[in-house]
């Protein structure tokens, strides 16, 4: 579950730089398809740290 709450971190950091248009035409595509999470990446975000969360509490040592 760590894997993926790392997974949405990174891909919050991409929505959010596609957002501000830092990553050319990648960014636009990502925005094309996605333009919900391109609008508010935040929302990838909170994903990522409930996941971890998650994660956290649920792990088996």
């Amino acid at each position: 579950m760590n894997f993926v709450a790392a997974a949405l971190l990174v891909l919050s950091g991409l929505f959010y730089a596609a957002d501000h248009h830092e990553i050319g035409t990648l960014g636009d595509q990502m925005c094309r398809y996605g333009s919900a999470f391109c609008d508010n990446p935040a929302y990838v975000f909170v994903g990522a740290i409930l996941a971890a969360l998650w994660g956290t509490f649920v792990s088996m040592r």
